[in-house]
């Protein structure tokens, strides 16, 4: 019997057994886990996100081999990766499409936590890890970025190291420490490459496997966000799920397959994609002495450096008079001593956006807008998981902020303007207003009743 912890493996998986636990962590991650039986396509990015990181540490290792982390050998190694080395040009794209195609896996696996409410009760130290991880990715990505060593990712370490120091006090000292010099060069070049190779996969594994642990842990989330461990039949195998394998591990390779038929297509026949995934600049060697006209970073920072740039003083007064308005209402709505501590640090935090420069609250918008999705399991007070069993007009709210989303990316390609800034303005608020004001609005509205056990359809 499969539920069966007396039987005992022979052989050398025996032999294995009673020096390892092969087979039981096998029944317990694979045969034995019990997944909701009414997973849809959404639930494709969770495997593919583990595969592409197989992926980029295969092929980085590859890479290794050849690449030289010296300021005056990078560029050429790269340019002898792609014209000299056998298959050094498929290797070299496959790293770079992973990257990109890296956080398209995860900003979709990040979109089906918020739509089913996956980061809810119990899960959150899931969705905890989850977050941790999407940091370090963007982390190695942007060290990643200035190893080739080509116009774009001088430039744009050197941009983005230098917000650093409008941090009152320490940001000088801070952005200089980073680089290992007074500006990007071969110190910056061989630090960058240590993070890169060593320090940070080394850490995104380990948040990768608690990640896993968690997840199976407390049993994975399903569209109608309900619990499948409150009925089970008389084995104690629970009545809505199905075993991980073989169903769902035949389920994944078929979104994987789907998935490389896309990934293949990029490699081969549009590694750059219009100069989104690898810019043009970048294969120009660096120059120290010829700024490129317009510096951006790669798509999947954009729409944060949109918020970056947006952060201007007039911005800034605009933030004031929005903050204090929440203290009036906070002192308005709550009582007691909370509601003098509450309206008083909205206030402290109105005369801040006015003695500090905006350039400062433009890296804190930046940071905070990634640093809010760690606090979303306890902003979202709705009483419902899925976006489901909500009420229309909730489903308009989250397509209009993954809409906004998108916008702030596609602007934070562009060179800066007029228009652009002040789009750029209203989608930061949009995007800042969706999570500070979601205690309120996620509880708002007529919900529907959530199902005893979950809705499937055999198809």
């Amino acid at each position: 019997m499969a539920g069966d912890k007396t039987v005992e493996t022979t052989g050398l998986i025996g032999w294995i057994d009673r020096r390892f636990p092969l087979t039981s962590t096998y029944k317990a991650h694979l045969s034995e886990y019990y997944a909701p039986k009414n997973f849809n396509f959404w639930y494709f990015f969770g495997s593919l996100a583990l595969i592409v990181l197989v992926l980029q540490i295969v092929t980085g290792i590859f890479l290794v081999m050849h690449y030289k982390p010296d300021a005056q050998f990078a560029f050429q190694s790269v340019e002898y990766i792609m014209r000299e080395v056998p298959g050094g040009w498929f290797i070299r794209y496959m790293h770079s499409t992973g990257a990109s195609m890296f956080f398209v896996v995860v900003y979709l696996h990040m979109v089906r936590a918020l739509i089913y409410g996956s980061y809810r009760k119990p899960r959150e130290l899931i969705w905890i890890f989850g977050v941790g991880i999407f940091l370090c990715l963007m982390g190695e990505a942007f060290f990643g970025y200035l190893l080739p060593w080509g116009q774009m990712s001088f430039w744009g370490a050197q941009v983005i190291v230098n917000l650093f120091s409008a941090i009152p006090f320490i940001g000088p000292e801070l952005s200089i420490w980073i680089r290992g010099d007074y500006v990007v060069s071969d110190a910056t070049l061989n630090r960058f490459f240590s993070f890169h190779v060593i320090a940070i996969p080394l850490v995104l594994l380990g948040l990768v496997a608690a990640h896993i642990v968690a997840l199976h842990e407390v049993g994975s989330n399903n569209p109608d966000g309900v619990d499948i461990k409150k009925y089970k039949d008389k084995h104690g195998r629970p009545l809505d799920g199905i075993p991980f394998h073989p169903f769902y591990t035949v389920h994944d390779i078929m979104g994987l397959a789907g998935f490389l038929i896309i990934f293949m297509a990029i490699v081969f026949f549009g590694p750059e994609m219009g100069g989104y995934f690898l810019e043009f600049n970048n294969f120009i060697p660096a120059d120290p002495l010829k700024t490129p006209p317009h510096i951006a970073p790669v798509w999947y920072f954009t729409p944060f450096y949109s918020m970056l740039r947006a952060t201007t003083s007039e911005f800034t007064t605009v933030l004031t008079g929005l903050v204090g308005l929440g203290a009036i209402l906070m002192f308005i709505r709550q009582q007691g001593i909370m509601k003098i501590i509450s309206a008083g640090a909205l206030i402290v935090v109105a005369v801040l956006l006015q003695v500090i420069d905006a350039k400062f609250w433009g890296v804190v918008a930046m940071g905070g807008a990634v640093v809010l999705l760690f606090f979303l399991p306890w902003l979202d007070h709705s009483p419902v998981k899925s976006i489901r069993y909500r009420p229309g007009w909730h489903k308009v709210l989250y397509g209009i902020f993954f809409a906004n989303f998108l916008v702030l990316g596609y602007l934070g390609t562009q060179p800066p303007s007029a228009v652009f800034n002040l789009m750029s303005q209203i989608g930061t608020l949009i995007y800042l207003g969706f999570f500070f004001l979601m205690p309120i609005w996620s509880t708002l509205g007529t919900f529907k009743a959530v199902p005893d056990r979950v809705i499937f359809h055999a198809h």
